[in-house]
This record gives structure tokens, sequence and C-alpha cells, in this order.
């Protein structure tokens, strides 16, 4: 998860690989912890908790308390003369390793002892141009109705949307495009407008150098564009998706975040439907039939196709879930709420959060506006304001509230649902 859209107050609740962690701020040790989202008293999520005047992290259902080790602070129901049950190993939380890097909280999924310094051996993918300063980005995330196999395909179509936006309506044009050699690492890719390269397990980075002719510019403009797609469970999958680039950096001071994230969604909206059909009828014929099913001649997939070998050589063409599910994918949902933003992003995103609530507050405001102004005129006695006064506020009315509807459609569009539709695109 992004740090930008974690709040130190209060604990996050995530699945990832089938897990459920809580997310908290430990302001003892200054750190990001990830827990299991289970007190080990009645098993109730700690995500749900709070944290307390001493930075622990409470669990709200009987007020047990929990250090950034894991361990029990405070059990309320136990005596104070009695045995310290609190220091019994069964009363502590199991802990994952964890880390802050490129402002991603990052996680190692197992709690088993001999992983416990397993960060200092094995680093999350590093982007240096995060760190750059000369380089500016916006951070989006959102959860996803299709798996961690399907998203690379979608890397592909996001960095086409972007590369030949004015050729998307003719379907796209001939991209060429070479790959390295395949490892267990990942691989790499060459291809006209940049490179990119596939970091094992779930890291794609692509950059590109943007033509502007002669210039004064001592360094090229640079774009480059970060995915990173987080497995939850079958059918379901996060994107962190993070553009940026090193030229027009004023402009993100300008403009806010919650904007970027509005043309983001709809990206992802046009191409979400497709994609979770695409995987419904994969998982019907196999995961391993993938190659024998989708014909792909031409050099534009063949990072798709890589993906799929890398896939199908070191992980079985498919994610290990192990006993936490079956084999089968979850129902596809009314369309309306298989494209939802608000869940799926919004009320986790800090800033499409705030200008959610500001837009509906202004959005009450104009509506009380244009009732009181109708009330007003109505109850004022002809000649006690003048005519323009009346004709004032009547138009303020109206104006008020035909904004206030405007708004309304605007807020649920942008942030809830906007059921696109290719055909009128």
């Amino acid at each position: 998860m992004p740090v930008c859209d974690l709040d130190k107050r209060a604990p996050a609740g995530k699945k990832v690989m089938g897990l459920d962690v809580v997310v908290w701020w430990d302001k003892n040790e200054n750190a990001w912890k990830v827990f299991d989202d289970m007190c080990p008293h009645r098993l109730a999520p700690l995500s749900e908790g709070r944290i307390d005047q001493w930075g622990r992290l409470q669990c709200v259902y009987h007020g047990w308390c929990f250090g950034g080790s894991g361990d029990c602070k405070l059990i309320p129901q136990a005596p104070p003369d009695g045995p310290p049950v609190h220091t019994f190993k069964k009363a502590c939380v199991a802990v994952y390793p964890s880390t802050v890097q490129n402002g991603i909280v990052w996680f190692w999924p197992n709690t088993d002892p001999q992983y416990k310094d397993i960060l200092t051996k094995k680093k999350p993918p590093y982007i240096p141009e995060l760190d750059d300063p000369s380089f500016t980005y916006q951070m989006f995330c959102r959860d996803i109705p299709y798996g961690y196999a399907i998203s690379p395909t979608y890397y592909h179509g996001y960095g086409i949307f972007f590369m030949i936006k004015n050729l998307t309506l003719s379907g796209g044009a001939p991209i060429d495009i070479n790959i390295e050699k395949i490892h267990k690492n990942g691989f790499t890719a060459n291809q006209s407008y940049g490179g990119s390269k596939f970091v094992a397990p779930c890291m794609h980075f692509s950059v590109a150098e943007i033509p502007v002719g002669k210039s004064a510019r001592k360094q090229p403009r640079m774009l480059f564009f970060v995915f990173i797609c987080i497995p939850v469970s079958p059918g379901n999958s996060r994107l962190i998706f993070i553009p940026g680039r090193n030229f027009g950096v004023w402009i993100d001071r300008v403009v806010p975040r919650w904007m970027y994230h509005i043309g983001q969604n709809l990206v992802i909206d046009s191409d979400l439907y497709l994609l979770h059909i695409e995987e419904k009828k994969l998982m019907e014929a196999g995961p391993s039939n993938w190659q024998k099913l989708c014909f792909v001649p031409t050099k534009s997939d063949a990072k798709v196709v890589a993906f799929r070998k890398w896939l199908k050589k070191y992980s079985g063409g498919q994610i290990e879930w192990g006993n936490k599910f079956n084999a089968s994918l979850p129902p596809t949902p009314p369309r309306e709420q298989l494209m939802d933003r608000y869940w799926s992003h919004v009320v986790n995103c800090r800033s499409c959060n705030g200008a959610y609530k500001g837009l509906n507050a202004l959005k009450v405001a104009l509506q009380v506006f244009s009732v009181a102004s109708v009330a007003m005129v109505a109850a004022t006695k002809q000649g006690m304001i003048s005519v323009a006064a009346r004709n004032t506020l009547a138009v303020a009315a109206i104006l008020c509230f035909v904004g206030s509807k405007w708004l309304s459609h605007f807020v649920y569009k942008s942030f809830n649902y906007h059921g696109y539709n290719h055909a009128f695109k």
C-alpha cells in the first residue's frame, strides 16, 4: 500500500496472497508494522481496532493491546495479582517482516522466525526515479476484479494507451518489442519508444524518452510507468500505478492528485469488464492452455507472451494458493458492482476520499442555499426588498439548484460508477 494513503492514527486491513493482514503505525519505533489481522484472544480483526494513547495496537473486542513486536502488553480481564498471562506465547500476534521503500509499505509474507531478518538479505525491487527529486509522480492504487495472471496484459494495454493514444480507436499500431532472455527474476524488453522490464514477481517498469527536437535542456524529457500488481485472492488483485516524468514538474503542485485519479480510473474501467471475462474463459480451459487459446502472432504481444512463459516455468502457470481457496473464481456481480470505484479505490485513497466528502458537502450547501433563497423570496412581502434583489435571489436559487444537480452527477460518475461503454467512446 502507498504510504500516502495510510493513516497513522488508525490501522488498515488488507488482503495479500490470501493473507488477511493489518498495517499500522508504531509511533514507539517510528515504523509501519504488518501483523496477522487476527487477535489471538477470540480471532477478532485487529484492523477494526485502534491505536491507543501509548501507541499500541488495541483490539476493540476485549481491549487486548499489542506492541510493535507482536507481544501482548495488556489483557484488561486478567487480574493484576494473577499469573502474567499476557506474556504467554499464545497471547502474541504473528508479525511479518516489513519495510518502506519508494513510498510503499512492503512485507515478506511469512511469519516464521527464520525470516525475521530476511529484509537485510532480500530487498523489494527498487526504482531510483521515485527518489530522484528531478522527477514528479502521483501514486494510484485500486483493487480490481481480475487476477494477478491477467494483469500483465493490462500493463501492456495501459502503456499502449499512453504511447499511441491517437490510434486507440483504430485498434493501435504495430509495435516492435524484443524480449531478452527470460530468467527467474523476470526479463527485459526493448521497444521503439524505450525499454521496460518485468521484475519478478509483481513489478513492471517502463521508461520512454520524449523526442522534442533541439532543446536547451541538459537532460532529455523522460516518462516512466511503474505497475505493481499484488495477488489478493482468486479473481482479485491490487494495482499500484505510478506514472512519472522529469518535465512539467510544476503541474503536480497545481493539479490535485484526485483529478489524475479520475483519468486513471477511466482507463482501468475501459478494460475492466473485458479482462474479467477473459480470466473466466481461461479458467474454464485451464491456465496452462493460454497460448493454445490465444492467437498472438505480432510482436506487440511479446511482453504478454514472455510473462506467460515466465509464469508457466516458475509457477506452473498460476498462483499456488495452498488450501486457502478452491480453484473456482467468484461469480460475476452486476456491472455497477463490478466496476465500482468507491469501495475499490476512493475509500482507500486519502486524496479522492477527501475530494468525495468535500464535493458532497458543496452539493448539500448549494441545495440548502437554493431552498433558502426560494423561501426568502416567497416569505418576503412585496416592497420589503427591491425587484432587482428578488430577481437576483431567484436566479441564484436556480443556478445553485442546477449546480447541485450537475455536481451530483459528476461525483457519482467520478467516484462511484462510470459505466464505460466502448460503443460510444
